[in-house]
């Protein structure tokens, strides 16, 4: 039966808007943060309630005569939708290809859908005006309850929408002091369409800088910023001659993620040592040199520590033989080499950084979904930084009035004060959210999952941000409760 046929592929349509949904917007992509993520979510949010629509209506009922017109008009508004849908991402984002393949299925298999729905309305135009009863066992079933999950996930991305409207706009910083030729100082970039890149640039911009990133996608990136950061696919299409005052290099793809096979860890390592690495044969090259350079790290640079140690790691702590700890020394060591063009270098070993994108929305996903709870023990020690203090720190750091030799190298921890363990990490998060923290996930369930990598999840190691106290840094959220209570609202 030709409407039989319909439900099945509206059923494989919904499953694959699922997955879509589920993997790519929310865990991949966490769109919900993004700041540039309003209007695609608006358009998310009534696609998804008027397939609710469809799916409850075709799954129970046959419309008859002039209903066709009510069910052709949403039909027609949807694909109109979709199509505005694709022009916004390709202009605001960068898909990932699993993200592209997944939306030519959902076309592919909507298109075949509305076809041969097309052919079947001709015996529906010969029934009597309404909806007729139709019911089609387990397939009415499951439309239904995909009717039920679309409409929850539009009425979502509509308040996710409206949330990124009402944001506040983010806290100004000051990158220039009171020197009057800082005012509008050149910064190059590296990662700067990244979860700290992103703010960072929104900041320097509202500071009144010139910014030029270095991108993999450099329409994406100028898009992501409405053109007013200069974008490159490459140095060496900046001219010799380009003066920058400051370069800040935050690339590195993700450590968590694919397992670590040999080849990843090869790749990992690459993608944060040979950027370094072109952005000095740069410098090396340029008529001007920058009065600083920043580098991101990691504080995995101080591997991890037992459960039951209150050492607190400070920057003159000595790494660990393994692969967190040699990613951030071979990242660092590279760096480094500025000092042999005479450039000042701050180093940032970052904890984990809280922030409207990045880690944050992943922690949070679980106890959003009233699973939180322990990751092994629950133990480990978890040093953390709101994103405003690593701006706050940038900042900082470019206001100083450095000295040629005494601070031609520096090194920071970048982390807050106070430094909990996992499980009460995820307990002030649940509070905050009304939430119930209960689950508990193996350490040996982590370890097969995740192999070595588990290691992120597993241990944790005391940091603290010595250097920066000790020279006058003022945290703006030292305490985890005030920085969560921040960023939940």
């Amino acid at each position: 039966m030709l409407h039989t046929l319909i439900l099945n592929l509206l059923v494989a349509q919904g499953l694959m808007g699922a997955f879509d949904t589920i993997w790519h917007h929310e865990i991949r992509c966490a769109l919900p943060q993004h700041t540039s993520a309003g209007p695609e979510l608006r358009l998310h949010a009534i696609r998804a309630l008027l397939y609710g629509v469809l799916f409850a209506g075709l799954a129970w009922f046959a419309w008859g005569h002039l209903w066709l017109i009510g069910l052709w008009s949403i039909i027609a508004i949807e694909i109109l939708l979709t199509l505005r849908d694709f022009v916004i991402e390709d202009k605001t984002r960068s898909l990932p290809a699993s993200e592209r393949v997944t939306h030519t299925l959902l076309a592919i298999n909507g298109g075949v859908t509305f076809g041969l729905l097309a052919w079947h309305s001709q015996s529906w135009w010969a029934l009597p005006t309404g909806l007729h009863w139709s019911p089609h066992g387990w397939q009415s079933v499951a439309l239904s309850l995909w009717a039920i999950g679309v409409a929850a996930s539009g009425v979502r991305d509509a308040l996710a929408s409206r949330a990124l409207a009402a944001r506040s706009p983010n806290t100004r910083f000051d990158f220039r002091g009171g020197d009057p030729a800082r005012c509008a100082q050149s910064f190059l970039l590296t990662g700067g369409t990244g979860s700290i890149g992103q703010p960072l640039v929104r900041a320097l911009l509202a500071d009144g800088h010139r910014v030029t990133i270095l991108a993999r996608n450099p329409r994406v990136a100028s898009q992501l910023f409405d053109g007013r950061a200069a974008c490159v696919g490459s140095l060496n299409e900046l001219d010799p001659a380009t003066r920058f005052d400051v370069i800040i290099n935050l690339a590195g793809a993700p450590i968590l993620g694919v397992r670590w096979s040999d080849a990843r860890k090869r790749y990992l390592i690459a993608s944060r040592t040979q950027t370094t690495r072109s952005l000095l044969n740069w410098i090396a090259a340029a008529d001007h040199r920058p009065r600083l350079m920043i580098s991101a790290s990691a504080v995995g640079y101080y591997g991890v520590q037992p459960e039951d140690s209150q050492h607190n790691c400070t920057e003159d702590d000595a790494p660990q033989d393994c692969f967190a700890s040699q990613l951030c020394q071979q990242w660092e060591a590279t760096a480094k080499e500025a000092a042999a063009l005479n450039v000042p270098l701050a180093i940032m070993r970052l904890g984990i950084v809280l922030g409207h994108q990045g880690a944050l929305p992943a922690l949070l996903m679980p106890i959003k979904l009233g699973c939180g709870g322990r990751l092994g023990s629950g133990n480990q020690a978890q040093s953390w930084i709101h994103i405003d203090d690593v701006l706050g720190t940038i900042a900082w750091l470019c206001r100083r009035k450095l000295e040629p030799h005494a601070d031609a190298l520096a090194t920071y921890n970048l982390v807050a004060p106070e430094v909990p363990t996992q499980l009460s990490l995820t307990r002030t998060a649940a509070a905050l959210l009304h939430r119930p923290v209960w689950s508990r996930a193996p350490a040996g369930l982590i370890g097969l999952m995740l192999g070595e990598q588990s290691t992120i999840l597993l241990d944790g190691a005391r940091v603290a941000p010595a250097r920066l106290r000790q020279q006058g840094y003022v945290f703006r959220f030292p305490t985890l409760r005030g920085a969560l209570e921040n960023l939940l609202g």
